[in-house]
C-alpha cells in the first residue's frame, strides 16, 4: 500500500500559524519545518540578522548549522557582501592562522607569496567559522582581538589592517565545559556567545520529517532525472520512528540513496539501514508504554506527548498547540479524529 505525497504531510498540518500570529512557509532562508521548534529558530534569525552582533550556532553535528549562518547572512544589511565559511577543524593547526589572517612573502617556509586572508576576503561581509571549538589555543587570543577591535595583522608584517567582519560561529561541542577544563578563553567564549542560537536535533521535531522528506525526494529526484512520486506507508512510518542520531544530514543522505536505488515512482529505501532503531527508541518515554506501531499511531502518540507535557492545556503560548505548531482549533479536530480525550490521561 503506497500514500502520496499530500497524504503523507497530513502529520504536518498545513495550517503554519505560529504562536503570536507569525506565519512561515515550510522554507524559511533553506530551513525545512513548521514544527514549533523550527519556527522559533526561524524568528531568532529574522531578530538576530538584522544587528552587527556575534551570533553562536550551537547544535549536534548534521542539524543544518551552517543553513542558520547563511540565513543570518542573507537576512542582514550585509546581503550584498561576500559570505565565507572556515571549517576550524579542517585546516591543520599550523595553517589556520595563515588561513584567517594571511601572510607575507617569507614570512614561513613555503610562503613564496604574499596571500590575504579570509578576514579581509571578506572585509563587509560574514565570516561563518566551523566547528570553532576546534581552534588552536595559541590563536584564540588573536580571534579575541579581531571580534574585539576588527583588527590584526599578518603574519611576517606589523602593519595593522582593519576590517568590517561580522562574526557567525558554530560548533557541535560544549563550549563551557571547554572553558572549565581551559582547552577555550573564557573572554573569547563570552565574545563569541553574544547572540547564542541552538539548532534542534532531528528527534526533536520529527513533525517535520515528512516536510524534509518530500523536500530532498523531490531535489534528488531531479537532479538523478527520475520521477518518484510515492512513497510506502510503512516506510514512512519508519522514517518517523527512527531516532536520527545523524540528524538532517542522515536524513539528507538516506533520501538521495534511495532516490537512486529506486527503480520505479516508488520510493524505496534500505530497511536495513534502520536495524539500529528499536535500540535508540528504549531511551523514548512513550505515554502508552510501547513504541507506536503505525502511522497514525505516531501522530496520536506525538499528541498525547504535548498534552502530557503541558498538563493538558491546549491553547496559548505554552499549551500543547504551541508545542505542536499546530492552531488550537487544528488540534481539537486532529484530537477528535484520533480519539484523543482527557479520559485517556
Amino acid at each position: 500500500m503506497t500514500a502520496t505525497f499530500d497524504e503523507q504531510l497530513a502529520l504536518s498540518e498545513a495550517n503554519e500559524r505560529h504562536e503570536g500570529g507569525v506565519r512561515y512557509q515550510d522554507s524559511f532562508e533553506g530551513i525545512i519545518g513548521r514544527s514549533t521548534a523550527i519556527c522559533d529558530l526561524c524568528q531568532k534569525i529574522g531578530v538576530v540578522a538584522p544587528s552587527k552582533s556575534t551570533a553562536l550556532i550551537l547544535g549536534e553535528t548534521g542539524t543544518g548549522k551552517e543553513l542558520v549562518a547563511r540565513a543570518i547572512h542573507n537576512l542582514s544589511p550585509r546581503r550584498d557582501r561576500p559570505f565565507n565559511k572556515v571549517n576550524c577543524a579542517a585546516i591543520p593547526a599550523g595553517l589556520l592562522e595563515s588561513e584567517l589572517f594571511g601572510h607575507e612573502r617569507g614570512a614561513f617556509t613555503g610562503a613564496i607569496s604574499r596571500r590575504i586572508g579570509r578576514f579581509e576576503m571578506v572585509d563587509g561581509g560574514t565570516l561563518f567559522l566551523d566547528e570553532i571549538g576546534d581552534i588552536p589555543s595559541e590563536l584564540q587570543p588573536k580571534l579575541l582581538r579581531v571580534l574585539q577591535e576588527q583588527e590584526f595583522e599578518r603574519l611576517g608584517n606589523t602593519q595593522t589592517i582593519r576590517v568590517d567582519v561580522r562574526i557567525v560561529a558554530a560548533t557541535s561541542r560544549d563550549l563551557p565545559i571547554m572553558v572549565a577544563a581551559r582547552e577555550f578563553r573564557a573572554d573569547l567564549y563570552y565574545r563569541l556567545n553574544v547572540i547564542p542560537l541552538r539548532v534542534p536535533p532531528l528527534r526533536d521535531h520529527l513533525e517535520d520529517v515528512p516536510l524534509l522528506v518530500r523536500h530532498f525526494v523531490d531535489h534528488y529526484s531531479r537532479s538523478a532525472n527520475k520521477r518518484i512520486t510515492e512513497i510506502p506507508a510503512e516506510t514512512m512510518e519508519m522514517l518517523l520512528c527512527y531516532r536520527w542520531p545523524g540528524n538532517v544530514r542522515e536524513l539528507q543522505n538516506v533520501i538521495e540513496r534511495a532516490v537512486i536505488l529506486s527503480p520505479g515512482k516508488v520510493l524505496c529505501p534500505a530497511f536495513e539501514e534502520f536495524q539500529q532503531a528499536p535500540q535508540a527508541a528504549e531511551t523514548t518515554s512513550f505515554v502508552g508504554g510501547q513504541p507506536p506501531a503505525t502511522l497514525k499511531d505516531v501522530e496520536r502518540e506525538h499528541i498525547l506527548q504535548a498534552l502530557a507535557a503541558t498538563n493538558w492545556v491546549l491553547g496559548g503560548p505554552k499549551g500543547a498547540g504551541a508545542r505542536l505548531g499546530l492552531a488550537r482549533t487544528t488540534l481539537i479536530a486532529k484530537m477528535q479524529k484520533l480519539g484523543i480525550t482527557r479520559a485517556l490521561a
